[in-house]
């Protein structure tokens, strides 16, 4: 630290973790540990098994391979950092590498955030409008449409990450929490953050928003096409193909929703701990293994993936 104007300017921060008893930590190194190994396997598997496969080369899994790959980055701008502090005595983390893991935690959780709405609309464009779908999803639109998620991931992330960074730390520097997320750095600041929670909270809004408007307007397009279908069997495959995403869309939009759309006095940083748990390392995990446990396609793959490996020559 450095004393500047009776003000000492903090050059690094310490996280309180999870927990603050050595026996509990080691328990939760290993079961983390764990977390992040299968969610790395898994992702990348899954990215593997969309690349070898021709059946999978289509747009929805194009979209699901990038959906994997955000996954994997966007746990490991976390995990690493707090396997280590599991078994550290105090958790340090460098003022510069604290806004570093802000920005790129930033980056990857827009981008998931607008992936899964562009996995609607796929859906959308699949079921409503099957005769255009090979027009309005050609891999030159699929490709702009990625683009423009991780830009608009890029740019958000630059305004959040200024939003934080330009404030003023004196005094303190311990983060009631396990990496560099905005509620408590804010809470930590000794500046006055009033303007910096309303743009924070604008361009929140405005990308879960997107995201969700998004999301529910395909699907009500979506049930509404399905419903008319006179086929019970054609109504089953299209409500098949639909509930892996509406998982994943449920289980993140929803966590998402309780953690930063609410007004700062209802902040409870223990709770928040808890839920940043399910968004940063459980969500990731689980991505994979939905779209893998409930999608026929995928499971065919992976299994002709695995007869291919274990037969003979």
């Amino acid at each position: 630290m450095m004393v500047v104007e009776n003000c000492t300017v903090i050059t690094d921060f310490i996280f309180l973790g999870l927990s603050d008893r050595q026996d509990v930590q080691q328990g939760l190194f290993v079961l983390f540990l764990l977390a992040y190994g299968i969610t790395v396997i898994a992702n990348l598997g899954m990215i593997l098994l969309i690349k070898m496969d021709s059946s999978l080369h289509t747009p929805m899994y194009y979209f699901l391979s990038n959906l994997s790959f955000c996954d994997v980055c966007y746990s490991t701008t976390v995990s690493p950092k707090m396997l280590v502090d599991f078994l550290s005595e105090q958790k340090r983390i460098p003022y510069s590498f604290c806004a570093i893991q802000m920005y790129f935690w930033g980056v990857f959780a827009d981008v998931e955030c607008l992936m899964l709405a562009v996995m609607a609309y796929d859906r959308y464009v699949a079921i409503c409008n099957p005769l255009l779908y090979t027009i309005a999803m050609s891999r030159r639109v699929c490709t702009q449409l990625v683009s423009i998620v991780y830009i608009e991931g890029l740019i958000d992330s630059t305004i959040f990450t200024c939003c934080i960074f330009q404030l003023s730390f004196c005094n303190s520097n311990i983060i009631n929490h396990f990496f560099c997320d905005i509620p408590p750095l804010l809470a930590l600041s000794t500046s006055d953050t009033t303007v910096n929670e309303i743009v924070l909270f604008t361009f929140s809004t405005c990308v879960v928003g997107c995201s969700i408007v998004t999301v529910l307007l395909s699907y009500i397009y979506i049930i509404t096409t399905i419903l008319r279908m006179n086929s019970a069997e054609g109504r089953y495959k299209a409500f098949s193909t639909c509930a892996s995403h509406l998982t994943a869309v449920a289980v993140f939009h929803g966590t998402l929703l309780f953690m930063y759309l609410r007004p700062s006095s209802s902040y409870s940083m223990d709770t928040d701990k808890m839920a940043s748990v399910f968004y940063t390392v459980v969500i990731p995990m689980l991505n994979p293994l939905i779209y893998s446990l409930r999608n026929k396609d995928v499971k065919g793959a992976l299994k002709k993936a695995i007869s291919i490996k274990l037969s003979p020559g």
